[in-house]
């Protein structure tokens, strides 16, 4: 491999160390960062922030406009603390839940934020997909109804689908050619960018964070495609006995340690294979290896895969990433 390689898209050099950095890639081997990796192959090209700090720090300028905030959350995804943001903002917040055609469409959306509501005060809640354009038409209509200003802003994690929802928008509403403006948030070198939708309404685009917990953030640019599927998911349900295991992909384990015979529905990209092994076979047992105890109707998140309903109390064990956030939480399903 040549030397301090760059990236053919953006001339920048490429490095595998911090993935914050620029000139990032998984593999130094790869002729492309992976931010120019996405834009070239996917076409997403968006802002984001070095570390958290700066996240906060952009938060804070927000919340002295007063204006409405969209916080957009990937349906499949939900944040484990799904309230953190209002720790830093006490602006009216749409919770907008994206991707709502990934997700099987015998769910009901009635449930799905019955039960967000349980576990947080948003001022509004709308389901969207922005890949059909599901639940667009009532987004639009009641940000222009109940926004402060002119102006409103769009906070989330990267690959939440911000990017994607603000491109609808400028097709869907946009009058003539939309306008953008870039110009510095008060407390950071940070950007904002405004998108003038119309003559009743700008949208504030802002960075993005990277959650470095995200599964997608760990694994080789050949999952990409694969964990930002715009398929529908159909659910895969497995009863489980003891000294089962089961492999997913090549990146995940799951050990059934205790409990009696138990339904594990699985929902994640289709694309992404499952495979039943006995537990003594050492499949993946290389990975760094946490044990979970499962209480009646809850669900295992690993966080950028989706999650898995389990219905019976147990216990399991699971080979991942050491970096790969999960998390139990009441079944959302």
């Amino acid at each position: 491999m040549k030397k301090n390689k760059k990236c053919l898209g953006c001339g920048v050099k490429l490095q595998s160390d911090n993935i914050l950095n620029i000139g990032y890639t998984p593999n130094l081997e790869n002729d492309y960062c992976m931010r120019c990796f996405k834009v070239k192959n996917y076409g997403i090209s968006e802002s984001i922030t070095s570390n958290k700090e700066d996240y906060i720090n952009i938060l804070k300028s927000i919340k002295k406009t007063k204006d409405l905030v969209l916080y957009i959350v990937d349906i499949l995804n939900l944040p484990s603390d799904i309230n953190e943001i209002t720790n830093y903002l006490d602006n009216d917040i749409y919770l907008v839940l994206n991707k709502r055609d990934v997700l099987p469409k015998s769910i009901k959306d009635e449930k799905i934020i019955s039960y967000l509501k349980e576990i947080s005060n948003f001022k509004d809640y709308f389901i969207v997909s922005t890949f059909n354009n599901l639940g667009m038409d009532d987004l639009y209509k009641k940000v222009l109804k109940n926004k402060k200003s002119k102006e409103v802003y769009l906070v989330g994690e990267t690959n939440a689908g911000k990017s994607s929802l603000i491109n609808k928008i400028i097709s869907n509403y946009s009058e003539g050619e939309p306008v953008l403006t870039t110009s510095n948030m008060p407390e950071t070198t940070l950007d904002k960018i405004k998108i003038e939708i119309n003559n009743k309404l700008t949208l504030v685009d802002t960075p993005g964070i990277v959650d470095n917990q995200n599964i997608i953030e760990q694994l080789d640019s050949k999952y990409y495609k694969l964990l930002n599927t715009k398929k529908e998911i159909k659910p895969r349900t497995y009863q489980i006995n003891k000294n089962t295991s089961l492999l997913i992909g090549d990146f995940l384990r799951i050990d059934y340690l205790e409990g009696d015979k138990n339904s594990f529905t699985f929902y994640i990209p289709n694309s992404i294979p499952i495979k039943r092994i006995n537990i003594r076979r050492n499949n993946l047992k290389d990975l760094a290896y946490q044990e979970i105890n499962m209480k009646f109707h809850e669900d295992l998140v690993i966080y950028g895969l989706g999650f898995i309903k389990i219905v019976l109390p147990c216990k399991v064990g699971l080979s991942l990433d050491k970096n790969v956030k999960t998390f139990v939480r009441k079944n959302l399903i």
